[in-house]
C-alpha cells in the first residue's frame, strides 16, 4: 500500500494542529514503515525552536508524529487522540542543530513490534541523503475515530 498524504490529511491523522503539525507530506506508507517530508524545521516560527535554535533532539517530536501518522493510517484512518513516548534508545543525533539544514527532512520509521496500543519503532531523520537522528521508540497510541 503506497499512498500520499498532504498536511490536512496528516493533521487529520494526529492530535497536533499547525504550527504544531511539523510534517508537510506522507511520500509512502505501508503496514510496516511510513516515510515523510518536513520544511518546518527551518521556519523561524518552529514552536519546539528555543532561542533561535532547533537542536537534532526536536527530532524526535518529527519521528514521533511520523509514528502516530503510521498508527493512523494502519488503523483504517483511525485518528490518533493521545499518546506518549515511553522510552527512547540508541538516539543518535549526526547534526548539533536541525534548523541549520538546508533541505527537507525525510523523516522515516519502521514499525518493529506492536501489540495492542504499544509499539516499538525504528526512526530515522536525514537531510540530503546525510543522517541527521536516528533512533528506537517505545510508543503507547491510543486511537478514536477520525472526524
Amino acid at each position: 500500500m503506497i499512498g500520499l498524504l498532504d498536511k490536512a490529511g496528516i493533521a487529520a491523522l494526529i492530535p497536533h494542529a499547525v504550527p504544531m503539525c511539523l510534517l508537510d507530506a506522507v511520500l509512502a506508507w505501508d503496514m510496516t514503515s511510513i516515510a515523510c517530508v518536513a520544511s518546518s524545521h527551518r521556519s523561524a516560527g518552529n514552536p519546539l525552536a528555543a532561542n533561535d535554535r532547533l537542536d537534532a533532539v526536536c527530532g524526535v517530536e518529527y519521528a514521533s508524529q511520523a509514528m502516530a501518522v503510521h498508527a493512523g493510517l494502519i488503523g483504517n484512518g483511525r485518528r490518533s487522540i493521545s499518546g506518549y513516548l515511553a522510552s527512547l534508545r540508541d538516539v543518535i543525533c549526526s547534526v548539533e542543530r536541525l534548523d541549520m539544514l538546508d533541505g527537507d527532512l525525510l523523516v522515516t520509521a519502521e514499525l518493529l513490534i506492536a501489540q495492542g496500543t504499544n509499539a516499538i519503532y525504528r526512526f530515522e531523520l536525514t537531510c540530503n541523503a546525510k543522517p541527521a537522528l536516528s533512533g528506537r521508540a517505545a510508543v503507547v497510541i491510543y486511537a478514536g475515530h477520525s472526524e
